[in-house]
């Protein structure tokens, strides 16, 4: 049998730093569940570990984006002989690409080339992200779109296997002309040990806002792509009408300085590690999300696992999520008067939130790292099963 021996899995990530955004969270999901004694892994980077990490790895140079300081991307083409040399002396069953970058391009041209399958998780919706890049410029949105509409369906439509997080961004993907015959649904799990109601802690929170006023909270990294011109104008709109309730925004990121000078009075606690922002999930009233970009959207899950009732934006993979006024409220992404009223709705209405909580916490508790991991290891099993026993009629 095929299986008898380990599976051998090259793994490309242009970043593998930890808790970097909700992809590197994903990553490392799996990395931290990998069956060694079915399994070998080869890890191909950009940005690596910070930390020890237990596998080999091949760093390779990378370039920071123009737009975005926050990220860089890895570049293969000035150091093909280094991996192409690595990779025949590993002789991979599978390939596993996180991005369709230029990192991610290599992977599969050699995949192709080499008759390795490959699998692909859609972590980031790139296309919405472009409104918010080009705003500026605003006639070639169009162009530069269509063009990145056909690159990711080139790429996506030669993967053997493409995880995609929900029915929404499948939908989506669907919509613009990309088959979905190699999809496959791959919710993101969740741990609820670390996110839940018990961390609950108001005085950890009331350090910082010194008040009792109920507390509405938005995390996620401070980029512009999270709709945050419409996070001031929910601010700035609160103020206005002198609302009784305080701003809290975890996270950091690009717009950081830019949303500290517009949202004044708001409370910024920087970016958090696990643990403390387990407990201002916990510790707040209303979890508030802007973005309309993401593919799936972690924050609103944890929220919902941490007692939070939810009001969102009504776009994007977390959408799918809520069902509005059931289990939370979805709100026009661009009217600041909508989150407002929703908002004040849920502070007013103790039976409401509380139904909110329960079917908020109920739809968390499905969410499982476990299964859904072992998931991935049986589909690279199959994957590189088939390719096996292709390789091997080939040969008679």
């Amino acid at each position: 049998m095929y299986t008898n021996k380990k599976i051998k899995v090259a793994f490309f990530s242009d970043i593998l730093k930890e808790d970097f955004d909700g992809a590197s969270r994903t990553i490392y999901q799996i990395v931290n569940r990998i069956p060694a004694d079915k399994f070998e892994f080869l890890f191909i980077c950009g940005i690596s570990p910070e930390t020890d990490f237990p596998f080999d790895i091949v760093e390779i140079t990378t370039l920071t984006i123009p737009f975005n300081s926050n990220y860089k991307i890895a570049i293969p083409f000035f150091e093909k002989k280094k991996l192409n040399k690595k990779l025949v002396e590993f002789n991979p069953d599978v390939i596993h690409i996180t991005s369709p970058s230029l990192l991610g391009k290599y992977a599969l041209n050699y995949g192709q080339f080499h008759n390795i399958p490959i699998i692909t998780i859609y972590h980031t919706h790139f296309i919405s992200y472009i409104d918010y890049y080009l705003e500026n410029i605003s006639f070639i949105i169009e162009p530069v779109k269509n063009l990145m509409i056909k690159t990711i369906k080139q790429f996506y439509e030669k993967c053997n296997l493409v995880y995609v997080p929900t029915k929404i961004m499948k939908k989506e993907l669907v919509g613009l002309n990309i088959s979905d015959s190699n999809m496959k649904i791959w919710p993101r799990g969740l741990n609820t040990s670390s996110f839940n109601p018990a961390k609950k802690n108001t005085e950890f929170i009331r350090k910082f806002t010194g008040n009792k006023k109920p507390n509405i909270l938005f995390t996620s990294r401070l980029v512009w792509e999270k709709n945050l011109k419409i996070l001031i104008k929910i601010y700035k709109k609160a103020e206005q009408e002198n609302l009784p309730f305080n701003f809290i925004i975890a996270g950091d990121g690009i717009a950081d300085a830019s949303l500290r000078e517009q949202m004044p009075n708001a409370f910024f606690l920087g970016k958090l590690n696990h643990e403390d922002l387990s407990v201002v999930y916990a510790s707040c009233d209303i979890f508030l999300f802007t973005s309309v970009t993401e593919t799936y959207g972690n924050v609103v899950v944890e929220a919902m696992a941490s007692g939070l009732p939810c009001v969102i934006a009504n776009g994007g993979g977390s959408a799918g999520f809520i069902e509005n006024g059931v289990n939370g409220f979805l709100c026009d992404p661009h009217q600041p008067e909508d989150y407002i009223k929703n908002i004040n709705t849920i502070l007013q209405n103790e039976s409401l939130r509380t139904t909110f909580i329960q079917k908020g916490l109920s739809y968390a508790s499905s969410l499982d790292w476990e299964s859904l991991t072992n998931l991935y290891f049986d589909d690279l099993t199959l994957l590189a099963t088939k390719v096996k026993v292709v390789r091997e009629e080939e040969l008679v």
